[in-house]
């Protein structure tokens, strides 16, 4: 449900004064929210595999506060004019006009890592009492308030696309937010109830369990920025910047059920891998059927309608558009595997070969794209879509070493 919500802000955009100058702004300013909150997405992770009595909730509760109190603060000093235009012009490149563009959206997303932050220490608990429907209807929630407030924005409020799609976001994370914490209320009061079994678990013990994964994460959104400040000096930037947060939405329909599948694996496999037969063999299945029907679409017209008539780009741009989606069409398979992979880790606590192999990732990924645009010449999209694919195979390849693919 979360991948609708690329796909419908960026048809938006498109259909909006300046939809080029606008479309390349949100991408960026996205970007540079996704890395800013990547400390706190694996907090989910950690909240389904620490959270088991009161001592344990209360620790991860106020670790979440203060990670997330920290990262709001470092996006408030992004904010601050000297210091975004130097990073968005100076740094990155941006045209001015879409500097100007992103800096406002940025502003906009402010709200992102408390947010989310604390929506996914929520869900984590959700998951491990086996809730997971109520973090489908706090999804809903999201998409529903990101609907509505796009919606209002876009029919009666006279603003720039990025405006709207940045305002939609932000509304949404918060409503999200909100509702989670109300569907874990009465687990919370449940879990109140738990004494403490064994050794309490300590701040050190959940930070050197957490910081392999926030590291992970960080690196894994830390692409994002990178991926931008290449392309923003490539062969066709602008066309590039545009199309790139149309292709990788939609790409990320597929993808999302490969992400969603890692807490899965962690809820549902113990110590003696009794559930791994099935595990595994799933994530093969629902890797092969997702690739297949990316496949399809990118080498048929199926792409034409897609990013003409749904994401209301124009035909140069639907154009350009096609060879980096066929490039793309096999990470939902690569990300449905290195879920189950990093699952596996998690399960057997060797969460810094985690870190390890998504480092690996980012600097195959920065080699690639230097490659590419400074040696090639290639157009910024099919450079970038390209480093993907590289580095996700790469990662792929080191996790192998480590991961027992086997029940025993």
């Amino acid at each position: 449900m979360m991948s609708v919500e690329g796909p419908f802000l960026s048809a938006l955009i498109a259909r909006l004064d300046e939809p080029k100058y606008n479309l390349a702004a949100y991408g960026v300013a996205f970007a540079l929210a996704l890395i800013i909150e990547a400390p706190v997405i694996m907090m989910m992770s950690a909240s389904t595999a620490i959270v088991k009595d009161e001592h344990s909730f209360l620790k991860l509760k106020r670790f979440t506060y203060l990670l997330s109190g920290g990262l709001t603060l470092v996006m408030i000093i992004l904010i601050i004019p000297p210091v975004f235009y130097f990073i968005a012009e100076d740094l990155i490149g941006l045209p001015p006009k879409v500097a100007g563009l992103t800096h406002i959206a940025t502003i906009i997303l402010l709200p992102w890592p408390g947010s989310i932050g604390y929506r996914r220490f929520c869900q984590g608990i959700l998951i491990r009492n086996n809730m997971t429907r109520r973090v489908a209807y706090g999804t809903i929630v999201r998409i529903t308030t990101m609907f509505l407030t796009a919606s209002i924005f876009f029919t009666f409020i006279d603003v720039p696309g990025v405006v709207v799609g940045a305002s939609a976001l932000s509304f949404a994370v918060v409503a999200e937010a909100i509702a989670s914490r109300l569907m874990t209320r009465g687990i919370i009061k449940k879990i109140s109830q738990v004494p403490a079994a064994g050794e309490r678990i300590t701040y050190k013990e959940i930070f050197h369990f957490y910081y392999p994964l926030a590291l992970t994460s960080l690196l894994s959104m830390g692409v994002q920025p990178l991926v931008t400040f290449f392309v923003g000096k490539s062969r066709m930037a602008l066309e590039s910047l545009a199309v790139l947060p149309v292709i990788t939405s939609f790409v990320f329909i597929f993808r999302a059920f490969g992400l969603s599948y890692q807490e899965v694996i962690i809820a549902k496999m113990d110590k003696e891998r009794i559930n791994f037969v099935p595990l595994r063999n799933y994530a093969l299945i629902l890797a092969g059927v997702l690739s297949a029907s990316l496949y399809i679409i990118s080498f048929s017209s199926l792409s034409d309608f897609w990013f003409q008539d749904i994401s209301g780009l124009s035909k140069a741009l639907s154009d350009f558009s096609k060879a980096p989606l066929q490039i793309m069409a096999i990470i939902p398979a690569l990300t449905v595997w290195i879920s189950f992979q990093r699952a596996m880790l998690v399960n057997d606590k060797k969460t810094k070969f985690i870190t390890q192999g998504t480092a690996i990732e980012f600097i195959i990924i920065t080699l690639v794209m230097y490659t590419t645009v400074n040696i090639f010449y290639l157009p910024g999209a099919v450079a970038a879509t390209t480093s993907f694919i590289v580095g996700r195979l790469a990662a792929n390849s080191y996790f192998n070493r480590y991961v027992r693919l086997s029940p025993n």
